[in-house]
């Protein structure tokens, strides 16, 4: 046995080397072949050079500082007056800057070009694997551009602030600033997702309807951002039953604060970098926009965008936990060789790989059904009835994806110094944000009752593709029984239905674009018959695959 000097207790060994100073989009086959495929080529160097920035050292260190030091409310000024001030770490606004130097939150609107939403999905995946909470403001700011177009008015004294490639952190009226960035105030107590059962109420200040100036009295239970130079908020006026959507900027017309008081900042499981809040409008002033009475579905076209964004965040967080967990099986040994030679453990991270190659063909898929003018069918299923069964599956599939992740780093992931903690402490927001997951099951069903001549086609696609794929057509046809259940036993099966859907959509698209031991291998462990005992919990895959194989494509550096 060796011995130890005075003094000297241990020698360090057999720790992980920190994982950094590797390319994000170079290391990622899945993505790189995706970019090429899905119309967005012409920006492979940009998401290249990005790729390795957002490894280096001081990069990765700013996730770190943003979430330890979180931001700060400051209701008043010293001298007693209300000023509603937040403050963040300087980290914070350094991530907000990287992202809109890559125009993350505008790309498909400032630049439009054939496979922009692509490109700015890819990059937005990008960053979503360094940090999770500064992607909320940004992924408001983007969908918030198509509703705001549609106002002429208003949106040519927004537009060069929305495009600006600039993060102006500074909180002044919108005329001595740069940029903008868009919040949501939507729900409130009673409701939740309900929104129409929301009370605030917008009286008219200078004249009615679209395009008026109105004053909101009431309170949002979850206001996102309240740093936010503008946000788009749901209110009943006198004249309309039905909500109406409005612009409530953080300054008044005549220079001062808005009546937008916030009440205090939510202390959240996870997204800590981020400042979420609760507040209440007394005579807020606001500018109506889109019809009276038509704010849920303004809002809705806003809120189709986040949801995409949702599983794209989803599908960054399992990319990243794979990343790390790979790396550390590579170089921590046990029991006499590394863990990533040991049968089991290499079962666990193929599997871990084949749920993270999965989850990034879907939503590049998706990235362009989103920028699709033709209005094809089955490019409209993909956007209206794949994304929210996405947004349900995939970000549910998270929160088991980043606990396993962890738990390859065993004690080392549990403490809050490395990186897996607050990978799994984010995983849940994007499952519950923008719709939970029996809203997002709902939402399918009703896409595929008002839309079933897209949902038509896109099944018609998938079924030309299983007729060489017997699990798959026979997963087709269980998903065809469920389909016509009576309604409210299909109701009852609404999340079975989703999973199906999205593990159809899936197993479709690595079966075109994977290699067939990825494609085969997913299609036997979530679509074959019996394959309740593998596909739940990680490492459970058969051995018959080539785990080692579909590792090393998911993480080459």
């Amino acid at each position: 046995m060796e011995r130890f000097g005075p003094g000297i207790t241990h020698e360090v060994t057999n720790q992980v080397p920190p994982l950094a100073n590797y390319n994000l989009f170079a290391s990622d086959a899945a993505l790189a072949a995706a970019v090429e495929r899905e119309g967005a080529a012409w920006h492979r160097e940009a998401l290249a050079r990005d790729g390795a920035v957002l490894t280096t050292p001081d990069v990765l260190a700013l996730a770190d500082l943003a979430n330890r030091h979180t931001p700060e409310l400051a209701a008043f000024s010293p001298r007693g007056e209300r000023i509603d001030a937040l403050e963040f770490h300087p980290a914070w606004h350094t991530l907000l800057g990287l992202l809109r130097r890559e125009g993350l939150h505008a790309l498909p609107f400032s630049d439009p070009q054939p496979g922009a939403m692509v490109a700015r999905c890819a990059g937005y995946f990008l960053h979503a694997q360094l940090e999770s909470g500064s992607l909320c403001p940004l992924t408001m700011t983007f969908a918030s551009i198509p509703v705001l177009q549609r106002e002429p008015e208003l949106f040519a004294t927004l537009r060069d602030k929305l495009y600006s490639r600039e993060h102006d952190p500074r909180d002044l009226p919108l005329t001595q600033k740069t940029s903008m960035m868009i919040g949501m105030g939507m729900t409130e107590k009673q409701g939740g997702s309900d929104v129409r059962s929301n009370r605030t109420q917008a009286f008219a200040a200078s004249g009615s309807g679209r395009g008026a100036g109105y004053r909101l009295v009431g309170h949002k239970w979850f206001f996102s951002a309240p740093q936010c130079d503008a946000h788009l908020v749901l209110a009943r006026t006198d004249d309309h039953e039905g909500l109406s959507c409005f612009f409530v900027p953080r300054f008044a017309p005549d220079g001062s604060k808005n009546a937008v008081r916030i009440q205090r900042l939510k202390d959240k499981l996870g997204n800590r970098s981020n400042a979420s809040s609760e507040v209440e409008l007394f005579d807020a002033w606001g500018v109506m926009i889109g019809d009276e009475g038509r704010g849920v579905p303004t809002i809705i076209e806003m809120a189709n965008y986040t949801r995409l964004d949702c599983v794209i965040g989803s599908a960054a967080l399992m990319r990243a936990a794979l990343v790390q967990a790979i790396h550390h099986a590579r170089h921590r040994s046990a029991f006499g060789k590394h863990l990533a030679d040991q049968p089991l453990m290499r079962n666990v991270l193929a599997d871990l790989a084949l749920e993270s190659e999965a989850a990034t063909v879907l939503f590049m898929r998706l990235a362009r059904a989103f920028e699709d003018t033709t209005n094809a069918p089955e490019e409209r299923a993909w956007r209206r009835l794949v994304t929210p069964a996405a947004k349900y599956w995939i970000c549910k599939r998270t929160l088991e994806f980043t606990g396993e992740a962890m738990e390859v780093w065993g004690g080392n992931g549990y403490v809050e110094e490395g990186p897996m903690a607050r990978f799994y402490r984010e995983a849940p927001v994007n499952s519950i944000w923008e719709g939970s997951g029996n809203v997002m099951c709902l939402d399918v069903l009703r896409a595929m009752e008002r839309e079933p001549d897209a949902a038509q086609a896109l099944l018609a696609a998938w079924r030309a593709e299983a007729q060489t794929h017997p699990a798959l057509g026979a997963a087709l046809d269980r998903l065809m029984k469920a389909l016509a259940l009576p309604p409210e036993a299909r109701e009852a099966s609404a999340r079975r239905i989703a999973q199906q859907i999205v593990l159809i959509a899936q197993a479709v698209l690595l079966v075109q674009h994977a290699p067939s031991f990825v494609a085969d291998a997913f299609i036997a462990t979530r679509l074959a018959e019996g394959c309740g005992e593998s596909g739940r919990v990680y490492g459970t895959l058969p051995a018959a695959y080539d785990h080692a194989a579909i590792v090393d494509r998911a993480f080459a550096a």
